[in-house]
């Protein structure tokens, strides 16, 4: 097999074995890694070259700021199910913000002028968020894409100093070690496409 066979079978391996991660590890994920999946995130394709995301890196100072939205969300969130354990329900909200390694805000541009460009956009967002999460995953980081309703709070723009007139929280990323990778059954290509003559 040639040199580039050899980073190909990687490539796909990589491709085929990322799952999302949910719980992760104290350790620090080292700066150069970071860096190479925002560099990876940097060089997704996006038409006409609009380069429509931002990486909203969110360290401990700010998601202190985070805490009394997140409390409120899950106190409805756990009203809602009936639990009857409200206090650790808020504890475990919480520390999914505050003791993930890596977090971060990925945003997209709004453009209410064009929703096609903006549904373009957004799909290229996605793209650049993808690459940065098989980046981490090329180096042993796991993560996770959440669209839970703190991303979509007016708070939560506020605290992280995003002008929501002109750019869309699409999620956070949480991304760290993996304490467990879960085993998850994907559908085989041959049940999802369809081949025309």
């Amino acid at each position: 097999m040639t040199y580039s066979g050899v980073l190909m079978t990687t490539f796909q391996q990589h491709l085929m074995s990322r799952r999302t991660v949910y719980k992760f590890t104290e350790d620090e994920v080292p700066g150069d890694i970071i860096t190479q999946a925002l560099e990876a995130a940097a060089t997704a394709p996006c038409h006409k070259h609009t380069h429509p995301w931002k990486f909203y890196s969110i360290g401990k100072k700010t998601r202190k700021s985070l805490i009394p939205d997140v409390q409120r969300l899950a106190k409805i969130k756990s009203e809602k199910r009936g639990s009857t354990n409200l206090e650790g329900d808020l504890q475990r909200a919480v520390e999914k913000i505050i003791n993930v390694p890596v977090l971060f805000a990925i945003t997209t541009k709004r453009n209410p002028e064009d929703l096609f460009r903006e549904k373009e956009d957004y799909a290229a967002t996605v793209c650049a968020l993808h690459n940065m999460v098989l980046s981490f995953w090329a180096n042993g980081v796991g993560s996770m894409w959440s669209t839970g309703s703190i991303t979509r709070e007016v708070e939560t723009y506020q605290n992280l100093g995003i002008d929501m007139q002109k750019e869309e929280i699409i999620g956070f990323l949480k991304a760290g070690y993996p304490i467990v990778t879960p085993s998850v059954k994907k559908p085989s290509y041959d049940q999802l496409t369809t081949f025309l003559e």
